[in-house]
């Protein structure tokens, strides 16, 4: 595994020790690499809602500008 020399500010290095001190995690490269597992999850989301709006909104499916979406919903309220 490729090693990495990082910096850390000092509320974010407290922060790593505690978890490891509560024992949620072995070691600090055990919780960064979880963290980085954790983003690029979130992200592949992102990117998955992302492609699906912009589908939606390239389909045509509706002439209303957002504006009037918005109104109509408010409408329905």
């Amino acid at each position: 595994m490729p090693r990495q020399s990082i910096s850390f500010t000092q509320p974010n290095d407290e922060w790593l020790k505690n978890q490891v001190d509560k024992k949620e995690y072995s070691t600090k490269s055990e919780l960064i690499n979880d963290l980085i597992r954790q983003a690029r999850k979130q992200q592949r989301q992102i990117d998955w809602i992302t492609a699906k709006l912009e589908k939606a909104e390239n389909s045509g499916f509706t002439n209303l500008s957002k504006e009037q979406i918005l109104a109509e919903s408010k409408s329905l309220i």
